[in-house]
């Protein structure tokens, strides 16, 4: 089998001295989020990835519904780009919202290309480990956008709960004491972090009281969690899988590939498909 060659696409880029927690220039690898962890699944494929679109939202990372429409639309034609190429085998659109995937699946599906997206193959992952699983998500208004994913994607009688652990983003309207990059550089540290240790209790409240057979991570500026989470949940007698975004996206757009698949023209048709249906179920 060949070598397959994936692109990854930033949901978005910042300018110089933004609220940023991850840069927005440099080697690839600096380019992914948490590298060291995604690292393995790269592991003997070519690959190359986007900053992102320069954001036209404002200089600070997205949350609402407004923003992350702003971004998806903004990266569209990265992947278009990306397709056009004949340089890729599949895109992967990181960032933990999904912003622009079932556009940017649409336009994957008119080349052959397989598009994945963080949220969506985590879902797809997690009930491939058991029936239900919880979100554990990092704010009010970032739930609100996992929540339509999850509705959208149709995976609400597998979804037991999404729990808020309340560290938002670095962003203009956000100016309390919580910090995710601190909270993040003292657990890598091997010092206590007061946001690790809110989501492995709404982990375990997730296990208990929601019925979760798996835990999927919100926000990808969460994602650095998964192995600090995964090791406690372990040390407290939970069997139970912590997935993240970057190397589920990652991992599906590798099977995709291996498949020989991208998506369904039924439904992602194209402009005028030789067959069309004169009823379409919902």
């Amino acid at each position: 089998m060949a070598t397959p060659r994936l692109m990854l696409i930033n949901a978005f880029s910042l300018a110089p001295g933004a609220y940023a927690l991850r840069p927005h220039s440099g080697t690839r690898e600096d380019l992914v989020m948490d590298y060291a962890n995604v690292a393995p699944l790269l592991a003997g494929v070519e690959w190359d990835v986007h900053a992102g679109a320069p954001a036209t939202h404002g200089q600070w990372p997205v949350e609402t519904k407004e923003e992350f429409m702003m971004v998806g639309v903004n990266r569209l034609p990265l992947v278009r780009e990306a397709c056009e190429s004949g340089r890729f085998d599949a895109v992967v659109l990181l960032g933990g919202g999904d912003p622009g995937y079932p556009e940017a699946r649409e336009i994957g599906r008119r080349y052959g290309i397989p598009v994945t997206s963080c949220a969506h193959a985590q879902m797809h992952i997690a009930v491939t480990q058991g029936h239900r699983f919880s979100i554990i998500d990092i704010s009010e208004t970032h739930n609100a956008q996992m929540a339509n994913l999850v509705v959208g994607y149709r995976f609400t009688e597998h979804c037991a709960s999404i729990r808020n652990v309340n560290f938002p983003l670095p962003r203009p309207a956000h100016q309390g004491e919580q910090s995710i990059a601190r909270e993040k550089a003292l657990a890598l540290s091997g010092q206590p972090s007061a946001m690790l240790e809110a989501a492995v209790a709404a982990a375990e409240a997730a296990i208990e009281e929601d019925g979760a057979e798996s835990i999927i991570l919100g926000c990808s500026a969460s994602y650095w969690m998964q192995p600090f989470l995964q090791q406690r949940l372990k040390e407290m007698g939970w069997s139970i899988p912590v997935l993240e975004g970057y190397r589920s996206a990652v991992a599906l757009a590798k099977l995709l590939v291996s498949l020989g698949l991208d998506a369904s023209g039924i439904a992602f048709p194209s402009d005028q498909p030789r067959r069309w249906r004169a009823r379409k179920p919902v």
